[in-house]
């Protein structure tokens, strides 16, 4: 989209979801994403972000914060 690579779209409610790897939590890739985020945003997109860590050990949180921003 627009040149960067999602890890999950929903059309219907111009949702991007992103799930975050160690590799996110250094200065450069930091920057990037709010660079990134920031386009996103500004095309009237969602951006919700996780990290791996929130996904493996407590999926259920995730899903309900999808799911809020669904509803």
């Amino acid at each position: 989209m627009g040149g960067y690579i999602v890890d999950f779209y929903c059309p219907n409610k111009r949702l991007i979801f992103e799930i975050d790897g160690g590799v996110h939590n250094n200065f450069e890739s930091k920057k990037y994403d709010e660079i990134r985020d920031k386009y996103f945003k500004e095309l009237d997109y969602i951006v919700l972000r996780f990290s791996n860590t929130e996904v493996e050990q407590n999926v259920n949180e995730v899903l309900k914060t999808i799911q809020n921003h669904i509803e």
